[in-house]
């Protein structure tokens, strides 16, 4: 008969192999990389700016008549309120303040993804509607979170790593009262959707809904049909987007507009 407990006693000494590789899998996860990227700025924003002064509110999704709209980071203060949109990107990074599509290259892949200003835009007028406060208070920042380089030169409020902190520490001037501040929080946190699990597949179900609605649209590569698609993994993960259907002669993509 044969004698196996050596085999076994060996798998037994490795039994640590096992959760190493379920930790590596989770870090490569979409979700672990956008919850990197949102604690990094969360972390930042703890360490310098005092939520006393810049008063934090994350993760907040709004009802609008379309259906949702999701903002990263809003952070109220006296010297304005500040609307902050978060990309976990890596790559070179190309765009202009007015172009409508922007575009990521990792290696020899490129992804068209909309125009991070002009996402947050909807974010800011969202707001704009929402708080009895001058137009001119509230500012749209961006902050690219990931291993990326901008290869276009960008606006002021377009920053990377701690540079949204930078912008935002710029604005020295009071614009709004203390009891702008409280009633500006009190509206935004009585206006939100619960921060739940539930929300979010919400938002993700109301972008695709918004997605299905459109009209057909033409690859800008090579002339063929685009399709659509939502991605499985990667940052975009649970996004809808489309994608040629030539694929893959033509990798052309583009993020929901």
């Amino acid at each position: 008969m044969i004698d196996y407990s050596p085999i076994f006693q060996s798998i037994f000494k490795l039994w640590w192999i096992i959760p190493f590789l379920l930790i590596i899998a989770v870090l490569k996860t979409a979700w672990f990389k956008g919850w990197l990227g949102e604690s990094l700025v969360k972390f930042g924003a703890h360490i310098r700016l005092p939520a006393d002064i810049y008063h934090p509110i994350h993760n907040v999704t709004l009802p609008t008549p379309d259906g949702t709209t999701q903002i990263d980071h809003i952070f109220v203060s006296r010297f304005g309120i500040f609307v902050v949109e978060t990309k976990n990107m890596k790559g070179w990074i190309f765009g202009g303040e007015h172009q409508a599509q922007w575009t990521q290259k990792v290696f020899k892949n490129s992804f068209k993804f909309q125009n991070p200003l002009r996402q947050n835009y909807k974010h800011v007028k969202t707001l704009e509607a929402a708080l009895d406060v001058p137009p001119e208070t509230i500012h749209s920042v961006i902050v690219f979170a990931g291993d990326s380089t901008f290869k276009s030169p960008m606006p002021a409020n377009v920053t990377q790593g701690g540079g949204y902190l930078r912008y935002i520490q710029s604005f020295t001037e009071p614009v709004l009262s203390d009891a702008q501040v409280q009633r500006a929080i009190f509206h935004i946190q009585s206006g939100r959707l619960a921060p739940t699990q539930a929300t979010h597949r919400q938002h993700v179900e109301n972008l695709q809904t918004k997605a299905a609605s459109q009209t057909s649209r033409t690859c800008p590569r090579c002339g063929h049909a685009m399709v659509l698609h939502t991605a499985q993994r990667g940052s975009h993960a649970g996004h809808p987007f489309w994608g040629c259907s030539d694929y893959p002669r033509c990798k052309a993509m583009q993020s929901l507009s």
